[in-house]
């Protein structure tokens, strides 16, 4: 059974590996991978692409723009990803800037895009498709925190003497994504966390919080020293920024 798996799971690598170079070989030449939403923010309405003058918009632009606007985005994920798979690939082939699931004041920058009508096969197509559909979330187990379960979070708090931050959310949270891909992915918050705090992630509309805790507003951070005391419950989603100067509160708050 464990051959199996590990068969299916080497499968589904080398297939994501293929829809990467497959996006190399046809759209890398316009489309950047990967820039922070902060920093596509202020390129477009604060320098109107002169910051960073792009030619089109980016793959994680793309990826999260296609799934909230193509299909049931809280649907049956399979069937939501070959509907994505389906646009994407009747764009490249017919495109028009009318269809376009990018926001005008992006979309104004950019030429509309030339046909790949005759230049790739749909069976690369579909292969893009998983590889754009899969790429904020592979992203973020790469590069983002590592989550654990509240009890051996609150065993390594007195073990190594941390703070235990309880991110309390829910899958259908828009802030909970934003906060997940835009801000704790970003190296020195990363760094911020892995040196003083034990990250736990809970879906609160699947499971209840430890030590008695509620709170009806995700995301909300809620840190907890190595005794099992409340330190504080902050709600809101926040900028890379102001995280920073939160952890950086809670840490000498704790120290105190």
């Amino acid at each position: 059974m464990k051959i199996l798996v590990w068969v299916y799971v080497l499968g589904v690598m080398l297939l994501a590996d293929e829809g990467k170079m497959l996006f190399e070989k046809h759209c890398a030449s316009c489309h950047t991978p990967f820039i922070p939403m902060s920093k596509l923010k202020e390129n477009f309405l604060d320098h109107n692409n002169t910051l960073l003058h792009l030619k089109a918009p980016t793959l994680n632009q793309l990826s999260y723009r296609l799934k909230q606007r193509v299909g049931d985005p809280h649907g049956d994920e399979e069937l939501h990803r070959m509907e994505v798979t389906a646009f994407m690939s009747d764009y490249v082939i017919k495109p028009d800037r009318d269809k376009s699931v990018c926001l005008d004041d992006v979309m104004q920058f950019f030429k509309t895009m030339p046909s790949l009508k005759g230049t790739i096969s749909q069976k690369d197509l579909n292969l893009i498709g998983d590889y754009l559909y899969d790429f904020d979330k592979n992203r973020v187990a790469k590069k983002g925190v590592h989550f654990q379960g509240f009890e051996e979070a609150l065993i390594r708090a007195k073990k190594e003497h941390k703070i235990i931050m309880i991110e309390a959310m829910s899958k259908e949270c828009h802030f909970c994504r934003k906060m997940e891909h835009e801000v704790m992915t970003e190296p020195d918050v990363m760094q911020k966390i892995e040196k003083d705090f034990i990250p736990v992630k809970i879906d609160i509309s699947l499971h209840t919080l430890p030590l008695g805790l509620t709170t009806e507003v995700t995301p909300s951070f809620i840190f907890v020293d190595e005794n099992a005391t409340i330190i504080k419950n902050v709600p809101g989603a926040w900028g890379k920024k102001d995280f920073l100067l939160l952890l950086q509160e809670i840490k000498q708050k704790d120290k105190k």
